[in-house]
């Protein structure tokens, strides 16, 4: 796990979506994606639910979430 990765996590839930959160960290919206899957492939569970027009946390998500934002 990178802490580019956690970043990238924490703004996609902090802007509501994939493409808010890669505007935010001005870098392009694959990349950001990208960094979500491999995440997601590290730690074996999917964080995020994905419709096309929004994402949600899963409760693997939220558990992380609160983890990262303690450290």
């Amino acid at each position: 796990m990178e802490l580019r990765q956690v970043v990238y996590f924490e703004a996609v839930v902090r802007c509501g979506g994939l493409s808010r959160a890669a505007e935010a960290l001005r870098i392009a919206q694959p990349a950001v994606s990208a960094q979500i899957k491999r995440l997601e492939q590290e730690l074996g569970t999917s964080l995020l639910s994905r419709t096309t027009r929004s994402v949600e946390l899963t409760a693997a998500g939220r558990l992380f979430l609160g983890r990262a934002r303690k450290s």
